[in-house]
């Protein structure tokens, strides 16, 4: 990724309604995730891209932000229009952005 620009934003910039993308795992994304986040697996992105809007600034998320950077590199050269959200769900659970599980569990990152 050298020399590739990936444009990050804040989790304090990310548009309440905003479009998330959360490319973490399975496991990690039950354990806690951002209510409205659409969740594609980075390993599955390629061949579930087409889930993602075109038209609208997409919002990505992993853990800490080394996936989704490969995640935003990727979609930018596809001709989507996506940013990397800094810290990722570290940041916005510390930020106290709004989490669900789907463990029956409080909300978690892993």
């Amino acid at each position: 990724m050298s020399g590739v620009s990936i444009p990050v934003v804040e989790v304090s910039a990310v548009p309440e309604n905003g479009y998330l993308l959360d490319v973490r795992e399975e496991d990690e994304w039950r354990a806690g995730h951002a209510p409205n986040a659409v969740h594609i697996p980075l390993g599955q992105l390629a061949e579930r891209a087409a889930e993602i809007p075109k038209d609208t600034q997409v919002y990505v998320l992993c853990r800490v932000g080394g996936r989704s950077a490969r995640a935003v590199q990727a979609l930018n050269e596809a001709g989507w229009r996506a940013a990397n959200v800094a810290g990722g769900m570290s940041a916005w659970a510390l930020a106290r952005r709004p989490m669900v599980s789907e463990t029956g569990e409080p909300p978690v990152v892993l």
